[in-house]
Formats: structure tokens, sequence, C-alpha cells
């Protein structure tokens, strides 16, 4: 069986690369050369780079991972409870141009 070419974009990098994580912190990681993501709660460290390289085309140099618990939190008196979130800090090779979340995917 032929190997799947590598880089190519798939439907399954869009499952596992859910939305970019826009906040005050992660801004400020974007200087050095970082880019958070809300990733699946099932996907791996080797499949998120994956798909960042084949959605973004860009050289990733590591990838690191977050489980956010979710809140228990009260609306109208009644207890209800956030879900959990992954998310992933994508750092970039060197001489990388920076990903721009705000402009989207090509």
């Amino acid at each position: 069986m032929a190997k799947k070419q590598t880089g190519a974009i798939d439907a399954r990098h869009y499952d596992v690369v859910l939305a970019p994580h826009i906040t005050e912190k992660s801004t400020l990681a974007s200087e050095h050369n970082a880019v958070v993501f809300k990733v699946a709660g099932t996907a791996t460290k080797p499949q998120i780079k994956e798909a960042v390289e084949a959605i973004f085309d860009r050289k990733v140099a590591a990838v690191n991972t977050i489980v956010v618990k979710g809140k228990t939190k009260r609306w109208k008196g009644k207890p209800y409870r956030r879900s959990d979130e992954k998310k992933a800090i994508v750092t970039l090779a060197q001489g990388q141009d920076p990903i721009d979340v705000t402009e989207g995917v090509n």
C-alpha cells in the first residue's frame, strides 16, 4: 500500500486543530514564534504537528499541550459544568514566518 503524501491538507487535519485561542497571553507568546490553538481532546502531539504543518505550510519545532479542566458554574441558581478543553502551544522553527490567526487559512 502506498504512503500518503506528507503535507497534503486532509479533512482530518481540520478535525485536530479546531480554532485559534486568542488571549492576551497567547498574543504575547506570538512574539516568541509560538501560536496557541484549541485542539481535539484526543489529538496527540504528532497529529497536531502534522495538521499545523499541512494547514498553515510552516515548519513546527515543538508542540506543548495543556488540558484545561471544566469549571463548575451556576446559572439562575442551577449548577452546570463547562466542558474540558485541550490547548496546544505550537512553536515554529527558526526563520519561519509567523502565523497570523486573524487572516484565516489559505
